[in-house]
């Protein structure tokens, strides 16, 4: 990357600082990772268990150090009504390699709105920690900068001139939602809308032991099921949250469509984040297996740099059934 380049990233990353305050990590398969999505949506699947990984690795196109995001769950049914779980992630990005790991147990109880049980509510909550590090001697300072004939170098022998108490944090977190949904097998539209909110103790997270406390995330999440044919359904579904500055605006359009043959869910669509990232999508479901994978291709004032390169996303679920089948589903039909 030449001098230009490397100035205009610094430029736009100076600038989205300006106006993402303090947004936390996201994902384009939001859905495929529910737990992180909504803690109401703990133990909502059909099954008994549900585990599943998921991989994010972001601006490999400019930054030395691409940003990676890891999840790591698993969740399960007691019952009709409750559903417990527990969610591990780990954030990393940039040279400074700032880090945020973070496990979070959660439970859900669910509340039938009819008396056929197809229209429910559940509510749900989750409470644990999160640690952030970065690596003071991986970062370069202005007290380290050595003008010279060439225009000048950071020499790293140097002091860093900075008086950091502490390098990590370690914090409680706590954070709850609700969901409605309308789960009858049978009926052409299932619709669902959701909505959680993070970090209800709004915790410090400052370096500097005090002055900066992580402000709440709201999110929003609907759509419905949309049943074409015997093989063919169509999920349209809207996503959006905000915390202070930051906000994110998602629509997406998922097919599943079904091979009768190798009794296979081809899973195929796209989604648009404003201003943000345009990204395709493909996968399978087979037995309790589900795969997918997805592209991020770049749409912000970033894509000068970055060519239109963005992030890369793969998730992968297992679910275990069980021996008999729930006559009433009690779950999300997507």
């Amino acid at each position: 990357m030449n001098q230009f380049r490397k100035t205009l990233v610094l430029f736009i990353g100076i600038s989205l600082g300006q106006s993402a305050i303090g947004q936390d990590f996201h994902l384009s398969q939001y859905d495929a990772a529910p737990l992180n999505t909504n803690p109401a949506l703990t133990g909502m699947f059909e099954g008994k268990h549900r585990f599943h990984l998921h991989y994010r690795t972001q601006w490999a196109a400019v930054a030395t150090r691409p940003f990676v995001t890891a999840q790591v769950a698993w969740d399960m049914r007691i019952g009709k009504k409750w559903g417990f779980g527990i969610q591990a992630m780990n954030y990393r990005a940039g040279a400074g390699a700032y880090n945020t790991a973070q496990i979070l147990p959660s439970a859900s109880y669910s509340i039938p709105l009819s008396r056929s049980k197809f229209h429910r509510i559940t509510l749900g909550v989750s409470a644990g920690g999160f640690h952030k590090s970065f690596d003071q001697n991986a970062l370069s300072w202005g007290s380290q900068y050595e003008a010279n004939n060439q225009g000048g170098h950071f020499n790293t022998s140097l002091g860093s001139g900075e008086n950091l108490p502490s390098s990590g944090v370690l914090r409680p977190d706590f954070n709850a939602g609700a969901i409605y949904y309308f789960a009858a097998p049978g009926a052409r539209v299932n619709p669902f809308l959701g909505g959680s909110v993070f970090h209800l103790s709004q915790p410090e997270e400052s370096f500097l032991g005090t002055g900066n406390r992580l402000p709440m995330r709201y999110l929003i999440h609907a759509g419905a099921r949309v049943g074409i044919t015997e093989r063919l359904s169509l999920l349209p579904k809207v996503y959006y949250q905000r915390q202070e500055n930051a906000e994110e605006l998602t629509f997406s359009l998922l097919a599943h469509y079904y091979l009768k043959g190798p009794d296979v869910f081809l899973i195929g669509g796209a989604t648009y984040r404003n201003a943000d990232a345009a990204i395709l999508e493909l996968g399978a479901k087979w037995g309790g297996w589900e795969a997918r994978i997805s592209y991020d291709f770049n749409t912000s004032t970033l894509k000068p740099v970055s060519n239109g390169r963005g992030a890369t996303e793969l998730s992968l679920t297992y679910i275990i059934f069980e021996k008999t089948t729930n006559p009433i589903p009690t779950c999300p039909r997507l």
